[in-house]
């Protein structure tokens, strides 16, 4: 554990879960910290996963998932013929607008869980292939699903970060603070 998630408040489990995930979205934020675009985009590692494409994914898996949730499409549409441009920047994207654009999301994430009555409440997967068929699942599983594939993706994060410049996540955090003072200053 890098970053301690504070205690909910008593009964608060919509507020448990996200905070677990917005210290998950942070793990994947930090290691983007001081770099540069090419940096972000590098794949230094035996994966062809780069930092600023996991940024562009998480937002996108993010957005999409609470977007079927609500009943609406995703704002992207992935499929076979465009799945391999949600891992990495296309022309005119950067960093800084993947960035912005996550957290517009993680803004809608909060204000969607915090709204809905209830996290008993279902709603159906798509009929994609790899989904059973008919398959509803709850807002819980939502949230649960949410923190799983941000956890997922920070863990490569670490990695690319660490093979980028030896920077492991307890000195990302320290960098993260030390900013946070300057900045406060």
């Amino acid at each position: 554990m890098v970053t301690h998630v504070r205690a909910e408040a008593q009964g608060d489990e919509r507020g448990a879960l996200l905070s677990f995930l917005e210290e998950q979205r942070g793990g994947i934020r930090r290691a983007v910290l001081g770099l540069t675009e090419e940096q972000a985009a590098s794949r230094p590692s035996a994966s062809e996963l780069s930092l600023s494409g996991l940024v562009k994914h998480v937002a996108e898996v993010e957005q999409s998932w609470v977007a079927r949730a609500k009943g609406e499409p995703p704002a992207v549409k992935r499929d076979e013929s465009n799945w391999h441009e949600c891992f990495r920047l296309t022309e005119g994207e950067t960093l800084a607008q993947q960035l912005a654009y996550w957290e517009q999301v993680a803004a809608e994430t909060e204000a969607y869980f915090r709204s809905v009555p209830s996290l008993d409440d279902t709603f159906a997967l798509p009929n994609d292939p790899w989904f059973p068929p008919d398959e509803r699942v709850s807002l819980r599983w939502l949230a649960l699903h949410l923190i799983r594939e941000t956890a997922r993706h920070a863990g490569h994060a670490d990695i690319i970060r660490e093979s980028l410049d030896g920077r492991t996540a307890f000195e990302l955090v320290a960098l993260e603070q030390t900013a946070g003072r300057e900045n406060a200053g």
